[in-house]
C-alpha cells in the first residue's frame, strides 16, 4: 500500500468519525486516513459552557457501545488523566461537555489516521484506478493528492439561519454556535434577545441571565414553538435511540419517515428537566419582594421581518395563536435555531454516481451506504448526514459506535464488531 492510497478516506472529523477512527485502528484490513480542516478537534467550541452537560451518558463515548475493552474508551481516559477517582467520587451518569471535547482530543491525539488543518477541496472518481482521488489543502498553503477505495463522508450539520435574519447587517446578529466567542458583545448591549426553544437556547438564556444583575441589560427569550417543553427522556421513550428503531424506520417508505420525523420533535429537540428547573429556580429567586428581573419569555412567536432600527434591530413577529403583529426592538439577537444538514461542496465532481431523493438529500442503506448509479465496487459512506433515512437517532452519540461496527463490518465483509439483534423492550411495528 503506497502512502497516498486508503481503502478509506474520512471527510471531516467529528465524533462519528472520530470513533470511526478509533475503533479503525485495531483492525488491520482498513487502512484508513481521515481528514479535518480545523487545526484540532473541536466539539461545538461555541457553546462549551460551563455546568452544561452531554445530554447522553458517558457510555456513549466513541468507542465502548461497540467494544468495552478498548484503549479510546471515556473509563481510560480518566485512568490516563488520573481522574478515576474524581469521578467516582462525582456519582453522575452524564459527564460535562468540556470533559466530552477534552477526552475526544486525547484519543485524536493517539491517532495517526487523523491529520487535522488539511482542508477536502474536491473529490474526483478516477475510471481507470477504480477509486477516488482526494484533493486537500494544508494550512501551509501545499496542495496533496490521496487515492482511496471507499469514503465516508462525516461534515455533520451547520448552523441554520432562517431567511429572514441573512440579509441583514449582522454585528450583533450570530447564531448560539458563536456564543462563547461573541458573548462579551453581547453583555455589552442594552438589551438582548435569544430566538429558539432547543437546549442550546435554554443554555444561552440561563448563561445571560446569571449575567444579567452584572450588566444590566434587558433579556427576552423568543420561540415559535407552543411552549418551552422538556424534551422526552422516559426510558421508553429513550428505545427510539437504539438500532431497533433504526431498522423499523429505515424500512418505511421515504413520505412516512418525513411524516413520522414531523412529530418527534421532543423526543431529540427539547430542553433538560434540570435547565429548565436551574431557569425557573433563579427567576424566582431574583423576583423575591416584588424585584422582579427585566425578562420577558414568549412562545407562539414567529419572525417575519428584520431590519436595522439605530443602533440595534426591529423584530416583527405573528402570533400563531392569535394571528396578531408584534413588534420588537433589541441591540443584540442571538440564533439559537437550530442546524441543518449541507452537501459538502467537495464532493460536486462526484454527484452523478450518487442517488439522490426527490428533496435532492441522499439515499442512504440500511449499512449507511449511499445508494450509487454506477456499479461499482467502491463504497461511499455517510455519517450523522441520514436523519431522513434513518431516524432521530442519526446524530446521537449512544448511537455512533453502533454505526462505526456496521461500516467497519460491511468494509471488511465479517463481523469485526458484532451487533446485537434485540436492543429493547418494546416491539416497533406490527406483532410477529
Amino acid at each position: 500500500m503506497t502512502n497516498n492510497h486508503y481503502d478509506l478516506i474520512g471527510v471531516g472529523i467529528g465524533p462519528f468519525n472520530l470513533g470511526l477512527a478509533a475503533l479503525c485502528e485495531p483492525v488491520d484490513q482498513i487502512n484508513a486516513l481521515f481528514l479535518e480542516q480545523k487545526p484540532q478537534f473541536q466539539w461545538h467550541p461555541g457553546l462549551l459552557l460551563e455546568n452544561t452537560s452531554l445530554q447522553v451518558p458517558f457510555l456513549a463515548d466513541l468507542v465502548t457501545m461497540a467494544d468495552p475493552c478498548s484503549q479510546f474508551s471515556f473509563l481510560n481516559y480518566l485512568r490516563a488523566k488520573s481522574r478515576l477517582y474524581h469521578f467516582y467520587f462525582f456519582e453522575k451518569f452524564h459527564i460535562p461537555r468540556r470533559e466530552y471535547n477534552h477526552y475526544c482530543q486525547w484519543v485524536a491525539e493517539q491517532l495517526s489516521s487523523c491529520r487535522f488543518g488539511e482542508r477536502v477541496e474536491a473529490i474526483t472518481w478516477e475510471e481507470n484506478r477504480q477509486d477516488f482521488a482526494v484533493k486537500t489543502k494544508r494550512v501551509d498553503g501545499t496542495h496533496f493528492t490521496y487515492h482511496c477505495r471507499n469514503l465516508v463522508l462525516g461534515v455533520g450539520s451547520i448552523p441554520h439561519t432562517p431567511a429572514c435574519f441573512q440579509n441583514v447587517p449582522s454585528e450583533r446578529i450570530f447564531h448560539s454556535a458563536e456564543f462563547l466567542h461573541k458573548r462579551d458583545r453581547a453583555y455589552q448591549c442594552q438589551s438582548i434577545t435569544v430566538i429558539g426553544s432547543g437546549q442550546s437556547a435554554a443554555e444561552v438564556f440561563y448563561e445571560l441571565l446569571q449575567a444579567q444583575e452584572t450588566y444590566g441589560y434587558r433579556l427576552s427569550w423568543h420561540t415559535r414553538s407552543q411552549g418551552f417543553f422538556p424534551m422526552e427522556y422516559s426510558k421508553l421513550g429513550l428505545e427510539h435511540f437504539s438500532p431497533d428503531y433504526i431498522h423499523y424506520f429505515h424500512s418505511l417508505p421515504q413520505d412516512k419517515r418525513d411524516q413520522l420525523l414531523a412529530g418527534q420533535d421532543l423526543l431529540y429537540k427539547g430542553i433538560s428537566f434540570s435547565t429548565i428547573a436551574n431557569i425557573y429556580d433563579l427567576l424566582y429567586e431574583r423576583s423575591v419582594a416584588d424585584n422582579y428581573p427585566d425578562v420577558q419569555l414568549a412562545s407562539a412567536m414567529e419572525v417575519k421581518e428584520v431590519e436595522k432600527a439605530g443602533n440595534g434591530y426591529r423584530l416583527v413577529y405573528r402570533h400563531l395563536h392569535q394571528n396578531q403583529p408584534y413588534t420588537h426592538e433589541t441591540d443584540c439577537i442571538i440564533l439559537a435555531t437550530g442546524y441543518h444538514d449541507k452537501i459538502p461542496d467537495c464532493i460536486a465532481n462526484i454527484s452523478h454516481l450518487i442517488q439522490w431523493d426527490e428533496q435532492k438529500r441522499y439515499i442512504v442503506n440500511l449499512d449507511y451506504r449511499l445508494a450509487l448509479t454506477q456499479d461499482i465496487p467502491n463504497q461511499i459512506f455517510v455519517q450523522n448526514g441520514d436523519l431522513h433515512t434513518h431516524g432521530i437517532g442519526a446524530s446521537d452519540l449512544g448511537l455512533g459506535a453502533y454505526c462505526n461496527s456496521v461500516i467497519i463490518n460491511t468494509l471488511v465483509g465479517r463481523s469485526v464488531y458484532p451487533v446485537q439483534q434485540r436492543n429493547v423492550f418494546q416491539q416497533f411495528g406490527t406483532l410477529t
